[in-house]
């Protein structure tokens, strides 16, 4: 109890030290949380909203990336007649789409709104209804909320102007939708198409029918998956350097904690040479100092997670609010994970000055200046 009732007094003496050891810890663990949680969240959603699509089967042309951001259009939309003439009677529905980013990295995806309808059923509308005319778009309502728009406003995708025709919950794919025609001609791309979505008679077949597909002639190398192989995919592990990015951010928050843990501590071993010359010359050993030591860097460590995860809650509301269609999420597992990093950066910090505190001679340390 002694030596809680000194760690105390020793931290609460030095209080601008403290809050910056505090805080140093607090940035390692908002930098980990905030980006592993905008990567979960981001990938999360997607796989939510690609599930909410309702297809069993996606479709994608050779070496075509599995993010719809990175996609063209570059096969023929016959391509899909073809898979629904030759699998039937397995097949119930193919919707070609052309997906494309808009100028603010947004997707805008190109449907075919009867096939479209067939693989989850009618779109439900908030507000507004279908496609009236070539140049209407169909946006989710995080969209709409981002943009501050209503039906019947006036919004640009790719230097093209569109009038918001309805707004349907979000959850089904993209957040905007364009009639695929004007987007087919908008990117130069008539009669193609960015991928299909194949609507099975029943998900259990979606396997053979993946195969079934790529026995077609022509459709050999084609990226085919099922609905539940492409969701299993979608985690940060099987992101091309997203884990990698990942590595090098919780790389770089635990030399930011590190070294300031390490600093701190040292000078505070140097400032207290006399004290701990008392504390020796007492009868306190040299593993009691070290403790002494350690013992303040973990509660450090723990009023920096604290206040890290409080920091990561705080930023995470400020983004959402700035951007509603960002994601960001926080789980156990990476709470928990972040505060064991934290706290093990923390102890390695604070272990050379607790040793060289532990290593002073009780009469050098006395006589110290």
């Amino acid at each position: 109890m002694n030596m809680n009732k000194m760690i105390v007094s020793n931290l609460a003496h030095r209080p601008l030290r403290s809050v910056i050891s505090i805080f140093a810890v607090a940035i390692e663990v908002t930098l980990i949380l905030l980006i592993v949680g905008f990567a979960l969240g981001t990938l999360n959603d997607q796989r939510a909203r690609k599930k909410g699509i309702g297809a069993d089967v996606i479709v994608r042309p050779p070496g075509s990336s599995n993010f719809d951001a990175l996609s063209s259009a570059p096969v023929p939309v016959k391509i899909g007649d073809l898979i629904q003439q030759q699998l039937q009677p397995h097949v119930v529905a193919v919707t070609p789409v052309v997906v494309q980013t808009s100028n603010k990295l947004e997707i805008l995806s190109g449907i075919d709104l009867k096939s479209f309808e067939a693989l989850g059923g009618p779109m439900r509308y908030l507000a507004g209804g279908p496609f009236q005319g070539p140049d209407d778009l169909i946006v989710d309502e995080y969209y709409a909320r981002t943009n501050r728009a209503h039906v019947g406003d006036k919004v640009k995708a790719l230097d093209h102007e569109f009038r918001i025709s309805g707004i349907v919950p979000q959850g089904r794919g993209s957040r905007s939708y364009a009639q695929i025609t004007t987007l087919q001609a908008l990117t130069g791309t008539d009669g193609k198409a960015t991928m299909f979505y194949v609507k099975l008679d029943d998900p259990k077949n979606a396997d053979a029918v993946v195969q079934n597909i790529k026995s077609i002639p022509g459709l050999e190398n084609y990226n085919v998956k099922s609905m539940a192989e492409w969701l299993s995919l979608m985690s940060p592990d099987n992101i091309p350097l997203l884990s990698t990015f990942i590595d090098i951010v919780i790389g770089i928050a635990v030399v930011i904690g590190f070294i300031v843990i390490f600093q701190s501590m040292y000078t505070a071993v140097m400032e207290r040479t006399r004290e701990i010359g008392i504390l020796k010359s007492l009868g306190a050993s040299k593993l009691y100092v070290v403790r002494v030591i350690l013992r303040e860097t973990l509660v450090l460590a723990v009023a920096g997670i604290i206040v890290g995860i409080l920091i990561s809650f705080l930023a995470a509301s400020a983004i959402r609010y700035k951007m509603p269609t960002a994601q960001v999420q926080f789980t156990g597992g990476w709470m928990l994970e972040a505060a064991i990093i934290a706290v093990v950066g923390s102890i390695v910090g604070a272990t050379y000055p607790a040793f060289k505190a532990a290593q002073k001679d009780p009469i050098d340390a006395l006589a110290y200046e």
